[in-house]
């Protein structure tokens, strides 16, 4: 579930261990919070407002935080890790007591699990109340289900998992949502595409529902219209992809997309295709495919052959191949 992979993240990040969190490196500091007379005896301020030195065995937040950031310490997280993980980490520094416990639920606003075996998204989710981003790119998710969902989510990315229906997902859809990814999955069309309506995202910018099994351009285009925040479109992939006017006829029916399938649309393109809408009878159930075979190998070169003298008697050889596609 996602809470349990949630729970090894945290302890991978090793939130109240040295020199994160509360300890004998920096009890004195955190003894000096909690006083009521904001300080502890025996450590006092200079005029200028500088403590003194630490006591003996604690380290300085600056001390701790340079161990957080030199890629040579021990400690240090690896150069690939996402700016979430070094904020908590420098925060359980700065804040420890605001990452403590439960505590970590009430700052998390992105959660990234991605290629972990995560199958199932359970109610532990909603304990990030906070929660504006969440990540779950190549997972092994088949349903999920938004009553389980920070009702706070502005990115919801479910990339290369198993999702082949979305009504679950649609029943209480986070209302706030600005991004929806759900590349790379089993969608197929036309039954899926009425969850994709300003009925369920109002507020949705950007789209991707790349390398699934659309197939109805048409039905698909018409849900798509009443997304009237949409900019950003990926579509790539489906086999509604391979119609000749597929570019065209999305570009001319949704005049405020600014970007379809990573490529800008700009005045020109959108003047070229002007009108293809009212011309839906160039939208037909057929692909067109052209394959270009540049070498094959292991197999004699009929022109290769010595060309025979003209009146030869000499049995002439000719050759022909077979080349078999499966779609």
């Amino acid at each position: 579930s996602v809470s349990a992979a949630f729970r090894e993240y945290l302890q991978h990040l090793s939130l109240q261990d040295f020199p994160c969190g509360l300890g004998s490196w920096n009890k004195s500091r955190y003894n000096a919070r909690r006083s009521p007379r904001g300080g502890q005896p025996g450590q006092r301020a200079d005029p200028a407002g500088q403590e003194e030195a630490m006591p003996l065995g604690e380290e300085s937040p600056e001390a701790l935080m340079e161990l957080l950031r030199d890629w040579h310490s021990p400690w240090a997280l690896p150069p690939d890790c996402s700016p979430q993980d070094q904020h908590l980490r420098e925060m359980a520094v700065l804040a420890p007591e605001l990452v403590r416990g439960s505590n970590v639920f009430q700052v998390l606003r992105s959660l990234r699990i991605v290629g972990k075996g995560v199958e199932e998204v359970d109610q532990g989710l909603l304990q990030l109340q906070q929660l504006e981003e969440l990540i779950l790119s190549a997972n092994q998710i088949r349903r999920i289900t938004s009553a389980n969902l920070p009702r706070t989510l502005k990115v919801l990315e479910l990339c290369c998992n198993a999702v082949a229906n979305l009504q679950d997902l649609c029943a209480q859809p986070p209302p706030e949502l600005q991004h929806l990814g759900l590349g790379y999955n089993r969608l197929c069309g036309p039954s899926q595409d009425k969850y994709l309506t300003a009925a369920f995202w109002p507020n949705l910018v950007s789209l991707d529902l790349s390398f699934n099994n659309f197939t109805d351009l048409l039905g698909l285009v018409s849900q798509l219209s009443s997304l009237q925040k949409l900019r950003i479109l990926v579509l790539q992939g489906n086999p509604l992809a391979l119609i000749p006017t597929y570019r065209g006829f999305l570009v001319d029916s949704l005049p405020k997309l600014s970007v379809l399938d990573d490529i800008h649309i700009g005045p020109d393109e959108r003047h070229q295709f002007h009108g293809l809408t009212r011309q839906p009878e160039l939208i037909r159930s057929e692909a067109r495919v052209v394959v270009s075979v540049g070498e094959i190998k292991g197999v004699p070169d009929p022109s290769a052959l010595q060309q025979l003298e003209v009146g030869s008697k000499a049995p002439v050889i000719t050759y022909s191949y077979c080349v078999m596609y499966e779609f």
